[in-house]
């Protein structure tokens, strides 16, 4: 029961990404993408409470209830920093997209997908080997964005001469890349669950 809630959301996930993916490779129907991701946010909202409260309701449970109860709100949050990078793009009416912005949504996809293969993987909690090294991949991938966001943010100020263009893309930035660190997070947990019952 945990595991379709864990593997619901990480496809949630995924899809919020893909969006944001489309949305500033093509600079096209920003506000359909918008509100396309704003939809998947509200599903896994409502996927989130329903396995908080199965959870109250529930004695026994695959692995630890307190990380269960962390590993959905972490994922939570990453679907909830994307719809928040997705409505300031369009709040702040941009559509000329920076590279930055398409290779920060390009990592915040690919640990979409590796958080996804992540939960699927939790069913098997005795086969430790090939869910800790998705944990890696993850791992390098919050690196990879934090290089990015280095050198976004250092193009900004070096490239930019107007000082409200640089707060908004500094949030849409920032946004991204804490939702690639709220990824690390998910893979950190599992990490420890894999660890406990290898």
């Amino acid at each position: 029961m945990f595991f379709d809630f864990f593997e619901q959301h990480a496809a949630l996930i995924l899809a919020g990404a893909q969006e944001l993916s489309a949305m500033v490779g093509a600079a096209e129907n920003i506000e359909a993408s918008a509100r396309r991701i704003k939809e998947i946010e509200h599903e896994a909202d409502s996927l989130t409470h329903r396995c908080v409260e199965t959870l109250h309701k529930t004695l026994i449970t695959p692995f630890d209830s307190d990380q269960i109860h962390r590993l959905i709100t972490v994922m939570d949050d990453v679907i909830d920093f994307i719809e928040a990078a997705a409505e300031r793009i369009c709040l702040y009416r941009l559509t000329v997209m920076t590279p930055e912005v398409r290779d920060l949504a390009d990592v915040v996809e690919r640990s979409g997908a590796a958080v996804l293969a992540l939960c699927q993987g939790l069913r098997k909690l005795r086969e430790p080997e090939s869910i800790l090294r998705i944990c890696v991949d993850i791992n390098r991938l919050e690196n990879e964005g934090d290089a990015i966001l280095r050198r976004a943010v250092a193009r900004l100020f070096d490239q930019e001469t107007n000082p409200v263009t640089i707060i908004k893309w500094k949030e849409i930035y920032e946004h991204l890349e804490s939702a690639v660190d709220r990824c690390e997070d998910i893979a950190n947990i599992v990490e420890g669950v894999v660890l406990e019952h290898a």
